[in-house]
C-alpha cells in the first residue's frame, strides 16, 4: 500500500533509503554511522517510525533547490525562501549553507525498535530516539526522576490496526471484538472455529506478536490488556519488527497479529474492530480519539533539545513536514493544536 512501508521490509539490518534520494548520497549504516565528514546527526529506535524519519532524512540529505517544487514548499506551507530545503532550515538554529548541494549536517537513521532506541538515546549513543510508545511505558519501573533525562517530541499518531492472513480474512473474519482479540492473546480462544463468523477448514489460531521492549507490544498491551505489562500467554510467536510480523502474517493461512498502520496491505488485510460498543473500520476512523489502539509517536532526545536536533525535528513537525513524511507514510498528522505545541517544545529559531 506504502512505498515506504515496503521499501522499509527490503531492509531489515540497517537504514534503507526511502524514495527520494540523489546519487551519491549514502543512507547510513544500522547504528548511523556517519560517511560523509559532515556534522552528523543520529536517529535510531522504532520501526514503526523508520519510515517518516527517514523519510525526512532522505530529504534532508537531497537539499532541495527552491526551483523543486515537487519536493520543496517554497510558495507553499507559508513558506517563502530562496534556500535549499536543509539550508531552511538549518538556517533558523545558526547552520550556514556552504554554497553546495551539501546539507548543513548529515542524518542517518537506524532500524531496530523503541527499547533499543530509548537505550542507545539515555547512553548518548544517538541524538534522537525513536519510540511508538512513552518512555515511561518502556521503562515502567523507573521513576520519575530516573526519567528526567528524556525530552519527549511527539510527530504523529498511529492507528493501530489487527490483521489476520488473507485466507481468515476470505472465510469470514473481517472484524473481530475486543473481547476476542483478548482471548486470542491470553489463550483462551485457540481455534479459528471458536470465532462464530469464520467460515473455513479447522485452524488453530497463530497469535503473532511484536518482540517485549517494542513500543507497539506495549502500547498494544496498554491499550487492549489495560497493563503494560499483560501476560500475554496466547502467543506463538514474537517478531522484533513490524515488517517481520507482515511476512509472517502474509505466508501463513491461520495467524493474527497486530502492527503499525503503514504496513497493512491485501496481504495482511486490517479487520473492524468492536470496543465498548463503537465499531472501528479502517481508513474510516482509526484515527478517531477513542480508538483504543490509538497512539502517539515519539522523537525523543536526551536531556533537552540541541540546535541539531531542532532543526531537523522542526522541518518533520511544521506543516511541510506533516504533508510529506507522515501522510505519506499512512499515519495522522498531529492537529493544528497538538502540532502548535510540539513547535513551542522546541528552541526558539533564531531566524
Amino acid at each position: 500500500m506504502l512505498a515506504g512501508a515496503a521499501g522499509v521490509a527490503a531492509s531489515l539490518g540497517g537504514c534503507i533509503s526511502t524514495s527520494p534520494t540523489p546519487p551519491g548520497q549514502a543512507a547510513g549504516g544500522a547504528d548511523g554511522g556517519g560517511s560523509s565528514g559532515l556534522e552528523l546527526l543520529k536517529a535510531g529506535g522504532s520501526s514503526t517510525l523508520f519510515p517518516m524519519v527517514q523519510r525526512a532524512a532522505s530529504y534532508w540529505a537531497s537539499n532541495y533547490p527552491p526551483t523543486d517544487r515537487e519536493y520543496w514548499g517554497p510558495g507553499q506551507y507559508d513558506i517563502e525562501t530562496d534556500q535549499r530545503l536543509a539550508d531552511y532550515w538549518g538556517a533558523k538554529y545558526g547552520f550556514e549553507a556552504d554554497g553546495d548541494v551539501s546539507p548543513p549536517f548529515e542524518v542517518n537513521v537506524g532500524l531496530s525498535h523503541s527499547g533499543t532506541g530509548l537505550e542507545k538515546l539515555e547512553n548518548q549513543q544517538i541524538d534522537i530516539g525513536n519510540s511508538s510508545a512513552p518512555a515511561d511505558a518502556e521503562f515502567p519501573d523507573r521513576s520519575e526522576e530516573e526519567l528526567s533525562g528524556f525530552t519527549n517530541h511527539v510527530i504523529a499518531v498511529d492507528a493501530q490496526p489487527i490483521v489476520v492472513s488473507a485466507e481468515v480474512y476470505e472465510a469470514g473474519v473481517t472484524g473481530l471484538t475486543a473481547e476476542q482479540v483478548r482471548g486470542i492473546y491470553t489463550g483462551e480462544i485457540a481455534n479459528w472455529s471458536e470465532i462464530p463468523s469464520y467460515d473455513g477448514p479447522d485452524r488453530e489460531i497463530q497469535a503473532v506478536g511484536r518482540a517485549e521492549g517494542s513500543g507497539t507490544d506495549t502500547a498494544f498491551r496498554a491499550n487492549m490488556l489495560g497493563d503494560p505489562n499483560a501476560s500475554m500467554s496466547g502467543i506463538d510467536a514474537r517478531k522484533g519488527q513490524n515488517q517481520q510480523v507482515k511476512t509472517t502474517v502474509s505466508s501463513s493461512n491461520n495467524a493474527i497479529a497486530y502492527m503499525a498502520l503503514a504496513f497493512t496491505d491485501d496481504s495482511v488485510p486490517a479487520v473492524e474492530l468492536t470496543f465498548d460498543g463503537t465499531t472501528f473500520v479502517p481508513g474510516e476512523n482509526l484515527s478517531d480519539e477513542s480508538y483504543p489502539l490509538s497512539r502517539d509517536l515519539h522523537c525523543y532526545t536526551w536531556d533537552g533539545t540541541s540546535a541539531k536536533e531542532a532543526a531537523f525535528l522542526r522541518m518533520i513537525l511544521s506543516d511541510f513536514g506533516q504533508a510529506n513524511f507522515v501522510v505519506p507514510e499512512g499515519y495522522s498528522r498531529l492537529t493544528d493544536e497538538r502540532q502548535q505545541a510540539e513547535l513551542e517544545k522546541l528552541p526558539e529559531p533564531e531566524a
